[in-house]
Parts: C-alpha cells; sequence; structure tokens
C-alpha cells in the first residue's frame, strides 16, 4: 500500500464529510419529510447532482470497465441512451407526481388502482433494495478499493476475505450518514464528489493515454485512435454485451421505469421546490450522463492497450488507477469511489425506508388504531435502516460466485422487478378504467414469466428483447381485463397544490440540445469513425 494515496484517501474522505457536517448541522431532522424529502427544498443543482450521484456507484466505475474490457462500448448505452427516458419523465410523468404531492412513487398506484397494489409494489421495491441494490453498491465499492489498495496482499488473507471485510466498512459508513444526516446531508455529498469525480476522471484520462503513450501524451493518444478500435464500437452485433436492437426495445423500458419509478432516483426529484426546479435537476444530471463514456469507459479503453489477459475481469478499473496514476491521484480516485458508494448506499437505504414507513409501517398501525407520531416514525425509520443495512452486507459478498460480466448479471436482476412494476404504472398512466385486479395479474403474470425465460427455460433471446415481449404481453392482458371488467368511474388525477407547477420556459431547446448531443456521441463511438 502506498502511503501517500492512503493519506490522500483519508483526507479527502474526511473534507467531503466536514463540508457535509458544515452544511447540514443547522438542519434538524424533526419530520419524515425532513428525513426522506429534506422538506422540499432542494435547489436545481442539488437536484441533478443528487439524480446523477445516486445513480453512480461504484459499480458504474467497476462494471463498465470491465465490459469494455472484455468486449467494446455497447455497454455506453445504458448510460447515454437513459437521456431520451430522462426527458421523457421530466415532461410527462414528475408533474403527476408533484401535482398529487406524492411521497413515494407507489402513491400514484394508490390513487390510480388501490390500496393493496400500493402495498405489493411497495414490498417488491423493497425486496430489490434488499437483494439487490444494496448489496451490489456495497459489492462493487468493495472490488473497487480492494483493488486500488490491495487489502487482501497486506492483509495477507484470500481475496473473499477482503470483500468480506471492505464491504462491512462500507455498509457501517453509508448507513451512519443516513441514519443520522438524512437526504439532506447526503445531497451536500453529492454536490462534493460530483466536483472530485469530474476532476479526478480528467487526470485520470491524461495520466492513462500518456502510460499508454510511454510517457508522450501524443504517441499514446496515437496508439488509442488507431490500434485495437473494435473495443471503441457502440453499435452493438449479436453476441455482443449490448446488441443496438436493444436499446429500442428493454433498454427503453428499464430506463423509463429507473428514472421514471425507482423510488431512490425519484425521490430526490420530489424534493424539488417545484416543477421548474425538478425540470432543471433533470437536464443537469442528463449532461452528467453525456459524459458517461469519459468517466466510466476510457479506463476500459486504456486496459486494452495495457493488459492482453486478466484473470479477474471485475479489478480492470483499479489495476489502471493503481498503474497509470500519481499516489495523491490514486488516493483522490479511492476516496471518489468510496464516496459514490456511500452516496449510493445512504440514498438506497433512506428510499427503502421511506417506502417501509409511509407505505407499509404507517398504514398497519393505523388500522391497529394506533396514533403514529412524526417521533415514532423517526425511530421506526432508523431501526429499519439498520437492519436494511445488516442484510444487505451480508448478501453482498456472495455476488464474488457470479459468473456473467458484472454489469449484465446487475442489470438481469434489476429487471425481473423493474418491468412488472413498470408496465402497471404505463398502464395507469395510459388508461383511465383498468381496474385494480388487472394489475395485480398483470404483476404476478411478469414477474413469474421473466423468472421462467431466464431461470428455467432457454429462449435463446436476449434477456432485454425478452422483456419487451413479456411487457407487451402484459399489457394487452391488463387491457383485455379493462375491457371485461372497467371501473364504474374513470380516475382523475387530484392536484394537491404543494408546490408550484409551472414547468420550465427553456426545456424544449435544452432538451433538444441534449437529444442531439446523445445521437452524436453514438456516431463517434461507431465503424464510421472511432470504431472504422
Amino acid at each position: 500500500m502506498n502511503t501517500t494515496a492512503l493519506v490522500t484517501f483519508i483526507v479527502v474522505t474526511f473534507l467531503v464529510a466536514l463540508i457535509s457536517w458544515i452544511k447540514t448541522r443547522k438542519h434538524k431532522i424533526t419530520t419524515s419529510a425532513g428525513l426522506f424529502l429534506a422538506n422540499r427544498t432542494l435547489s436545481f443543482t442539488a437536484v441533478g447532482s443528487a439524480l446523477f450521484f445516486t445513480n453512480i456507484s461504484a459499480a458504474e466505475f467497476v462494471g463498465s470497465s470491465e465490459s469494455v474490457y472484455i468486449n467494446n462500448m455497447t455497454v455506453m448505452a445504458w448510460g447515454v441512451s437513459s437521456v431520451f427516458a430522462m426527458l421523457l419523465v421530466s415532461e410527462f410523468v414528475i408533474p403527476v407526481y408533484l401535482k398529487g404531492a406524492m411521497s413515494t412513487t407507489p402513491d400514484f398506484l394508490e390513487s390510480r388502482y388501490d390500496p393493496q397494489t400500493k402495498k405489493l409494489v411497495s414490498f417488491l421495491f423493497l425486496i430489490s433494495y434488499l437483494v439487490n441494490l444494496l448489496p451490489i453498491v456495497l459489492y462493487s465499492g468493495a472490488v473497487a478499493l480492494n483493488g486500488l489498495f490491495h487489502f487482501s496482499d497486506i492483509w495477507n488473507i484470500s481475496y473473499g476475505s477482503s470483500i468480506w471485510i471492505l464491504v462491512w466498512c462500507i455498509g457501517l459508513v453509508g448507513s451512519l450518514y443516513s441514519i443520522l444526516g438524512g437526504l439532506k446531508a447526503i445531497v451536500i455529498s453529492d454536490l462534493v464528489l460530483g466536483a472530485c469525480m469530474f476532476t479526478g476522471a480528467l487526470l485520470l484520462a491524461y495520466f492513462g493515454v500518456r502510460h499508454v503513450g510511454n510517457g508522450d501524451l501524443q504517441n499514446g493518444i496515437h496508439t488509442i485512435l488507431t490500434s485495437k478500435t473494435e473495443h471503441f464500437n457502440s453499435i452493438g452485433k449479436t453476441g455482443d454485451a449490448i446488441p443496438f436492437s436493444t436499446i429500442f426495445t428493454g433498454m427503453i423500458l428499464m430506463n423509463l421505469f429507473y428514472w421514471g419509478t425507482e423510488q431512490v432516483i425519484v425521490q430526490q426529484a420530489l424534493a424539488s421546490s417545484d416543477l421548474k426546479t425538478s425540470q432543471k435537476g433533470i437536464a443537469l444530471a442528463c449532461a452528467g450522463k453525456l459524459l458517461g463514456p469519459l468517466l466510466f469507459m476510457l479506463p476500459g479503453i486504456i486496459a486494452v492497450h495495457l493488459y492482453s489477459n486478466m484473470q479477474n475481469t471485475t479489478e480492470v478499473f483499479s489495476r489502471v488507477v493503481s498503474d497509470v496514476s500519481p499516489p495523491v491521484l490514486s488516493g483522490f480516485i479511492a476516496a471518489v469511489i468510496f464516496g459514490a458508494a456511500i452516496t449510493s448506499f445512504s440514498p438506497g437505504l433512506n428510499s427503502a425506508s421511506t417506502l417501509f414507513i409511509l407505505n407499509i409501517y404507517k398504514p398497519a398501525q393505523e388500522k391497529k388504531g394506533m396514533v403514529v407520531t412524526e417521533a415514532r416514525m423517526l425511530k421506526s425509520s432508523k431501526r429499519f435502516e439498520m437492519f436494511a443495512s445488516l442484510l444487505a452486507m451480508f448478501i453482498a459478498p456472495l455476488f464474488i460466485f457470479s459468473n456473467d460480466s458484472f454489469y449484465t448479471f446487475m442489470q438481469k436482476i434489476n429487471a425481473a422487478f423493474s418491468i412488472p412494476i413498470f408496465t402497471i404504472m404505463f398502464v395507469g398512466f395510459a388508461t383511465k378504467k383498468v381496474p385494480p385486479i388487472a394489475a395485480k395479474i398483470g404483476l404476478g403474470f411478469c414477474f413469474v414469466a421473466y423468472i421462467l425465460t431466464q431461470m428455467v427455460f432457454d429462449t435463446g433471446i436476449h434477456f432485454l428483447h425478452v422483456l419487451a415481449i413479456l411487457f407487451v404481453v402484459t399489457t394487452a392482458i391488463m387491457l383485455i381485463i379493462g375491457r371485461l371488467y372497467p371501473l364504474k368511474t374513470a380516475y382523475v388525477a387530484q392536484n394537491k397544490q404543494v408546490v408550484d407547477l409551472k414547468p420550465w420556459k427553456n426545456r424544449y431547446w435544452v432538451n433538444g440540445l441534449l437529444l442531439l448531443i446523445m445521437v452524436l456521441l453514438f456516431l463517434l463511438f461507431s465503424p464510421a469513425y472511432l470504431a472504422n
């Protein structure tokens, strides 16, 4: 372990925590709204940073670099094409949530269908967070930190044992962050870490390219642009990690789910002071997503030119940072990775707690005739977060046994929960008379059918295409039920007038520019240009 790198890591981590404490020390959490939604007071920069950094965990660094190294840049489609989905959510979905003063996305399901549907989906979300989202954040952070500091060698223990220890370190710190600071502290950290991440990415790109050129930057650029250029290709064929056609089928559905329905993401947008602020924040997050190839893909490209064969490909990113960066930069990037893990784990815990307290615990207590005070909800939420974090810390190290590419494995698990929930949300938005029973049948059918296609029957079809097929079939089933047994009274959304719903007037030209850049990125990283 390099002492300079370790000291830099500790100093930067401490400074981020100190800044967050200074900015939030007067922000006393006395209500559930303060804990879960920062009292709906976030600025557009806070919303944009929170959306972007909650989405960016160590999994992005680890998974993207690995995928580029073993395949090509087709994995960039997840981030870059999500801009289209984010802008649709900004224009059509967020106004509905803010109009109804909703704290959780299943709140819409209660008003559109019934309380049972809301509770059922809340349970699915919680299962997804406890067995997938939170453990993956911990595991990827542990992999990255072990690769940077080589703890397994220093402690003279097995790779798996070091992952266990690091998972618990990240989990304990992330738990304290969420329990003590709430959403406000998480958002402040996101702003600081965002600036650090972009700085670190630019410096890593500089030192990495120069390393490829044996100390000469121009020679490094020439080498990367003229050899092994097939790894620059983002236009996937059959057999690639992400065939290009999947962007228009299952991927667009998963992106719409993630940015428009996923509680841990939408909660950041719902904490804005008004609709205009939320839309500006989403546009800012889109700009961050378009920088994905620079932030997450370039280390994989550099690795292609440095290592002919790596046994543990999940450590591609960490090894590049260790081998090409001066110790100060290695420590700086390690602090950013650690921070990314914390500020993805903490919002996940916070959102899981929001769902549990508001959608399950509070209704259950009120049904018993008990009065649920704000103090009692805060106390119960902290207890639940402790339970959720402990469970995630036990599950996370088990991902070491996955055979798939880490990024692909992560998305396959996400899909089991995302598409069933997205489908009933979509039908709820698009129709007025489809009844609650249709939502319950659709949810169960889509979930079971996806599990069968991935674990029992080998369809030979890419899992993203399977998702699109299930979406169409499930929607058709729900529409047929709606035609046979329609609601007697059509659903009408209520305006609770909690925030100003005036939209951002400059959104159309800004959104058009973002979409243009998205298309140009796919052209740049294609056989027509860099992957020639």
